[in-house]
């Protein structure tokens, strides 16, 4: 049997876990040496690959490919690249295919979001036509948790951890301060068009009058005397009112609150923070002394307070996308399937790319409260579980945790430089 070399690419912004995905898959290749032979993966993403930077990670020690499974950040490099259509950009496909033919590459891992499947669906598409057919499998993740189809997505549980923990502990420095201090706390969170990292804040809720007393989400439009008069209220009940933001949330006129007139390179708007517009209301218009923070990098990098859950679902979606490959599947993605809340029970399925591409799974109104600006008992359902299980990393002798720096070894150059 033909051994097949192995492509795995990390794409867009990355999570507390995509490195455990990266480590499912270069273990699970490693333990198919009769049908999997080299393994490479693309210097900082798509963009390595099209400029045939290709890492060897067979160059890589066992332990330190062990270490991905604890390790934050994406280690092999990432970027926000979109490739465009084939009719608009051949060139750039026809660089992908001789990067292919150059090493031999029988299959291609891409492991992003929404954009990243569109990506993956189109180069599943061009390797017949262009003469050097490849297997080309999605491999989810996001902390946006917006893929459609599959259950969550790899990174949001560990997201979601981090959020209701800063919430719950945000919220009792404020508690402690309140009569003669900061009354209303304001944290933003990730989240375009989509409210799941918001929604997630919700679970440091276990009794009525918990913090965050207000959630505002993408889905549900910014109603300003609403939201002031719920603010109003919690602080008068409890002394102090905790708010989590999305930083997609718009206005009455469908503009983001946030919006600072600039585009990322996938054409997504770069928001500019929208805590602040928030406070300034809190300020202007209810005279509350406030404090608030954007979560940001830190949000998507805490691999220190990661979920069990998630991990071991990001590790299992890389050992997925191997086996897809070796059954002889192209143009899927692995994915996660419920199959009950109660106890929690999943396993790794698989969508076809074409359904995955470029689709946003939004929150559904049975997870809002009617007020628009909480989470129902269902949303709990949903979100308790992804949360669960500490999976913690190892920590040195001064008390931080040990984090893994791969060797990245280029495999040598076999073609002239592309320009990208």
């Amino acid at each position: 049997m033909t051994r097949k070399n192995v492509l795995y690419a990390q794409s867009g912004g990355v999570t507390p876990v995509i490195n455990a995905t990266a480590c499912g898959v270069i273990e699970t290749a490693r333990a198919h040496r009769d049908a999997i032979g080299k393994v490479y993966a693309g210097k900082d993403g798509i963009i390595g690959v099209l400029r045939e930077e290709l890492i060897d990670t067979g160059k890589e020690r066992k332990a330190d490919i062990a270490a991905l499974r604890h390790t934050p950040g994406g280690a092999f490099g990432s970027c926000r690249y979109k490739l465009k259509g084939i009719e608009d950009n051949l060139r750039e496909y026809e660089r992908l295919i001789e990067v292919f033919k150059a090493h031999d590459i029988g299959v291609f891992l891409y492991n992003g979001g929404g954009d990243s499947s569109d990506t993956a669906y189109k180069v599943s598409q061009i390797g017949k036509k262009l003469g050097f057919p490849v297997q080309c499998l999605g491999v989810p993740k996001t902390i946006d948790n917006d893929l459609p189809i599959t259950d969550c997505s790899p990174g949001f549980g560990s997201v979601a951890k981090y959020v209701a923990v800063s919430i719950m502990e945000a919220s009792l420095d404020v508690e402690s301060m309140a009569s003669s201090s900061t009354k209303v706390f304001i944290l933003e969170v990730m989240g375009r068009h989509a409210g799941w990292i918001a929604a997630a804040g919700g679970l440091a809720q276990r009794e009525a009058g918990d913090p965050p007393h207000v959630i505002l989400f993408p889905e549900v439009t910014f109603d300003e005397k609403a939201f002031l008069a719920k603010v109003d209220k919690a602080v008068k009940t409890h002394g102090y009112c905790s708010i989590v933001v999305s930083e997609g949330v718009k206005g009455p006129d469908g503009k983001f609150l946030s919006d600072a007139g600039v585009r990322d390179a996938f054409g997504h708007a770069q928001l500019g923070g929208v805590a602040p517009v928030i406070a300034g209301l809190v300020k202007d218009r209810l005279g509350y002394k406030y404090h608030w923070a954007v979560s940001d990098y830190l949000q998507r990098s805490a691999r220190h307070v990661a979920s069990k859950t998630d991990v071991d679902q990001a590790y299992a979606m890389g050992k997925a996308a191997i086996e897809l490959a070796l059954a002889g599947k192209s143009g899927v993605m692995p994915v996660i399937e419920r199959l009950s809340d109660k106890p929690y029970r999943w396993k790794a399925g698989e969508a076809p790319l074409s359904r995955m591409a470029n689709r946003e799974k939004k929150m559904p109104k049975k997870f809002i409260t009617k007020d628009g600006m909480g989470i129902t008992a269902a949303a709990r359902t949903y979100l308790g579980p992804l949360i669960r299980g500490e999976d913690y990393p190892p920590y040195d002798r001064e008390g931080l945790p040990k984090y893994v720096r791969l060797k990245r070894v280029l495999a040598g150059k076999k073609l002239p430089d592309f320009e990208v």
